[in-house]
């Protein structure tokens, strides 16, 4: 290295730093100058790399349909649940959101790998609790709990109900694409404890939030990202949204076919137009003529969109028209 720098004097170095300074030598030559570095951590996840978060939405859409039928079923109350926008975040920053003392529930979805998590806000249990033995679902009254606070007997019950619905709409949500078997596997007050994923891997957060009178409270559902990977083909897939019978949709789309088809249209044919102004319409008087070239054909409007170009004749002693050639959208005959 020291034989490297003495092949330019110090007299050297300094004219060629002032050159590039002031512009007399330039700097951009060379290969590839155009080429940007984008800065890529080998030890992350890539989240581009294919799980169609679409697909979970289409998923959780039919789960919180069943989920909410669930719940009447059991409570006998219709909650106001709304799904949120499924997201890909890092399970420390996910943590992050998350004060004790919460319902958080560690659970094994079969066949995918690892464990995942359903974690519900106190609110949603005391309303549930509330409902469950003839209240309005009010909830408990007053601040915040303290972070050390235990579910009670009676709320564990009340959480294993709302669970055993959780994952029975789960199985049934999934149903078109894969056949889960869901089970418990422990439970937790503190988030902490709960350690599906290392901090900074990857998951998929997929929120519900559940309106209570004592504010907005949520039951999140959460996927390590790692769990879904060999899942991603299934999910690129066409995802059912409704119950799953491609008979009866098939038998649907063939009755709105035909019934569009037995729509009513009204078509009018134009031989062609003559420019005027209105002082030479008002002098008009009968016996006038009015010239105008002819068309080589008459176009077919319908709803004043020309659709067609038509011959105008006479057949059976009726007026009768002959279509030529169809129209595009912009009015020039269509190349078919």
């Amino acid at each position: 290295m020291a034989g490297a720098t003495s092949l330019l004097s110090e007299e050297e170095l300094a004219a060629l730093q002032e050159g590039l300074a002031d512009g007399s030598i330039p700097a951009e030559t060379g290969y590839n100058n155009r080429i940007r570095v984008r800065k890529h951590d080998l030890a992350s996840e890539d989240s581009s790399l294919g799980i169609n978060v679409g697909a979970i939405e289409m998923i959780n859409e039919r789960f919180l349909r069943l989920f909410r039928l669930g719940l009447v079923e059991v409570l006998r109350s219709t909650p106001k649940i709304t799904p949120l926008k499924a997201e890909i975040v890092r399970y420390g920053d996910y943590l992050k959101t998350l004060k004790a003392p919460l319902s958080v529930n560690m659970i094994r979805v079969d066949p995918l790998r690892g464990n995942s998590l359903v974690v519900i806000e106190p609110n949603v249990i005391f309303a549930s609790l509330d409902v469950f033995f003839g209240g309005f679902g009010t909830g408990r009254k007053g601040g915040p709990l303290p972070p050390t606070r235990l579910f009670t007997p009676t709320e564990i019950r009340v959480i294993s109900i709302v669970l055993d619905v959780f994952f029975k709409s789960l199985k049934e949500a999934w149903s078109p694409l894969l056949k889960l078997d869901v089970s418990m596997v422990s439970s937790e007050i503190n988030p902490q404890f709960a350690q599906i994923a290392d901090e900074n891997d990857l998951v998929i957060l997929s929120r519900f939030d559940v309106e209570s009178p004592e504010g907005d409270s949520f039951i999140d559902l959460v996927y390590p990202y790692a769990s879904l990977k060999p899942m991603r083909d299934v999910l690129r897939s066409r995802v059912q949204t409704a119950d799953g019978n491609e008979l009866t949709e098939r038998h649907w789309r063939e009755a709105l076919r035909e019934a569009t088809f037995e729509a009513q249209l009204e078509l009018q044919t134009f031989l062609g137009q003559i420019p005027t102004n209105l002082h030479t319409l008002r002098n008009l008087k009968v016996g006038d003529l009015l010239y105008f070239k002819k068309p080589d054909a008459a176009q077919v409007r319908i709803s004043s969109i020309g659709a067609y170009e038509a011959d105008v004749g006479v057949q059976d002693n009726q007026m009768a028209i002959q279509i030529r050639s169809s129209l595009d959208v912009t009015g020039k005959t269509r190349q078919d």
